[in-house]
């Protein structure tokens, strides 16, 4: 057997970019470190504080109150959304101009600018002439996303949900669509139901897909921002006020930039565990043997 052999000069093609990105990347994060040890009083003057922002921010009660909307929000989006984009994608033809038709239905939502999804939800909700808040005070409820923090909740999550369903839906085609014809040839042979080709066959067969779209759905709502400050503005009260949000705040509308480059590292880290721990989690979902047969 023979063995091709590896040019390694390729690498010098993407070389420039490499350095380029990590270059910016490095630049800036290392300006937001230096700006969370310091309090930055002038342009000209600077006192060296250490840890002391790190602790104000953790001690901060609205942060502690944006976290808990951004863990609830965040976790409401997977719950939703993945189970909904497999229910699509499976409903999804797969093949002809059927599907053609569909794929392109399907992924109208994701072409829709962010700031323009939260502009088209705040004229929808709006009861004198949004067409969602006109149906629901017809049909007797008060619904009121500007004044209510359970509505206004509620209105962001739907909101997220109608916007980004679809990508999962698109991966999850992809990855039905991936699956060799040689295993539903089995599993009719076999004699088993539609539930135990979807639990055996599709499912396991669409983990990788799956992961990645928990990931991207995961770490996007954890840094969403555009949508909910045009739809609700943070509000009402800090009802959906999310971390994004409330470093926005503390950088652009207080200029703190000390806490705020503080906060913006803890940000980080926490998207990057929280990131870890969903990684490794789904890494080991379907790896065990399936129990019993794929027949039923």
């Amino acid at each position: 057997m023979t063995t091709k052999p590896v040019n390694q000069k390729a690498w010098w093609l993407v070389l420039p970019v490499i350095l380029c990105v990590a270059f910016s990347a490095i630049v800036h994060f290392m300006t937001v470190v230096s700006y969370s040890v310091q309090d930055i009083i002038g342009p000209d003057r600077r006192v060296f504080v250490g840890t002391e922002w790190f602790a104000s921010v953790m001690r901060d009660s609205d942060l502690h109150d944006a976290l808990w909307n951004q863990i609830r929000f965040s976790l409401a989006v997977l719950a939703v959304e993945i189970p909904l984009g497999i229910i699509l994608a499976l409903a999804m033809p797969e093949k002809g101009w059927k599907a053609s038709v569909t794929l392109v239905i399907v992924a109208l939502s994701l072409l829709i600018p962010w700031n323009v999804v939260g502009t088209i939800w705040q004229i929808f909700g709006r009861a004198d002439i949004g067409l969602l808040g006109h149906t629901l005070q017809v049909l007797g409820i008060d619904y009121d996303y500007t004044g209510n923090a359970t509505h206004a909740w509620l209105t962001v999550l739907v909101m997220d949900v109608w916007h980004w369903t679809p990508l999962v839906a698109l991966l999850a085609y992809a990855g039905l669509r991936s699956i060799p014809d040689a295993y539903y040839q089995a599993a009719r042979i076999d004699g088993a139901s539609r539930w135990a080709v979807f639990w055996y066959i599709q499912l396991p067969k669409m983990r990788a897909v799956l992961m990645i779209a928990v990931l991207l759905r995961f770490m996007d709502s954890f840094m969403i921002y555009t949508e909910p400050f045009v739809l609700t503005g943070g509000g009402p009260g800090n009802a959906t006020t999310f971390l994004s949000q409330y470093l926005t705040q503390k950088a652009v509308g207080q200029f703190d930039l000390g806490p705020a480059a503080a906060f913006s590292l803890i940000y980080f880290l926490i998207i990057l565990l929280l990131c870890f721990i969903l990684y490794n989690w789904m890494q080991r979902v379907g790896t065990q043997d399936a129990p019993g047969g794929a027949a039923s």
